[in-house]
């Protein structure tokens, strides 16, 4: 018997980690500029996976500054991330090449690559920075619009 390939259709879609920006914008702001990335959560073609730590610092940032003067639906927002977040109920070890210099996003980093996560979609620069060196361990960390044209590139590749 020949062994026979994987099928595609089959495989587990890729994870994703979101930093705190990135669902600001997302339930708090609305910004059109991260719905596709939100509609590939929503359809189930990326699956978001995050830690209760992330959740809590993002109610921590919507309690005060700019995002509070918005007046979040602190409502709507437990309820989204229950809904769309899968919940990491461990915590993953710590990365030891990629320390971010901000150590309130090294949790992003370390879930990222604890998981496998295919992508971490940041705005925040110090995530950023580590992009390059991300890459070389098979995680792309980019902003939205980086991941929205490298899907378009893919669609148009295909």
């Amino acid at each position: 018997m020949t062994p026979v390939a994987p099928d595609a259709t089959n495989a587990a879609p890729p994870k994703v980690v979101i930093d705190t920006q990135v669902i600001m914008d997302w339930m708090v702001f609305k910004n059109q500029s991260v719905a596709p990335l939100i509609l590939a959560v929503q359809s189930q073609t990326l699956i978001w996976i995050g830690l209760a730590a992330m959740k809590a610092e993002l109610l921590h940032v919507l309690g005060r500054g700019i995002a509070a003067r918005y007046d979040p639906d602190l409502v709507f927002i437990e309820q989204e991330f229950a809904r769309w977040c899968r919940l990491i109920d461990r915590e993953p070890l710590p990365a030891i090449r990629l320390v971010c210099r901000d150590k309130d996003d090294q949790m992003f980093i370390d879930l990222a690559l604890a998981e496998q996560a295919s992508f971490l979609i940041s705005r925040d620069r110090a995530v950023l920075a580590l992009a390059k060196r991300a890459r070389r361990v098979g995680l792309a960390i980019m902003t939205p619009e980086a991941w929205l044209k490298q899907q378009a590139s893919n669609a148009l590749a295909a």
